[in-house]
């Protein structure tokens, strides 16, 4: 089930309204229950609403991509996940198309959750992590990623100027 155009266009013109250095992105399902012309049509309505990106979701071939992005002249954002109906394809793909935004927001999550599926499978099986370390990241790995020492540094400055500032009482 789709919302109505109208309610859409309501809550378009209530956020866009309201906002403050916000962009407002509007995702037409329409595709699905209506076809690709009234998810055209909405997406061209809801940009004179407010909305600055559309995001039309379940596309099916890449012709409606392309058939899409010449229609709508605003971005657009494509959603690349796993095992729906939209084929597969690249970012660069969408680029050629016109599509200045493509998000994979299942992938890694999906990715992550077999992982820790394998290895906590393993530990179960094997009673320990010993075996499967040189998968891991290592600490140096973990504390590079999240750039750990440049928050260790900007504690120990905190606490000087803490002492500073409390020892000058």
């Amino acid at each position: 089930m789709i919302v109505s155009v109208d309610e859409m266009v309501k809550k378009l013109i209530a956020a866009d309204e309201a906002r403050k250095d916000l962009l407002l992105i509007a995702r037409t399902d329409a595709r699905a229950v209506e076809g690709i012309d009234s998810a055209i049509e909405r997406a061209r309505v809801y940009v004179k609403a407010g909305a600055d990106i559309i995001f039309p979701e379940a596309l099916e071939r890449e012709e409606e991509f392309e058939e899409f992005a010449q229609k709508v002249k605003v971005p657009l954002l494509a959603n690349m996940t796993e095992f729906g109906k939209t084929p597969y394809i690249s970012a660069e793909r969408f680029a050629q198309m016109g599509y200045k935004i493509v998000i994979f927001p299942m992938t890694a999550f999906r990715g992550a959750l077999k992982t820790m599926r394998d290895i906590y499978y393993t530990i179960k099986k094997e009673g320990s992590q010993k075996g499967i370390l040189d998968t891991l990241m290592s600490r140096d790995e973990v504390y590079s990623l999240i750039d750990y020492y440049a928050y260790q540094e900007a504690d120990s400055s905190t606490l000087a100027r803490a002492k500073r500032i409390i020892g000058s009482r």
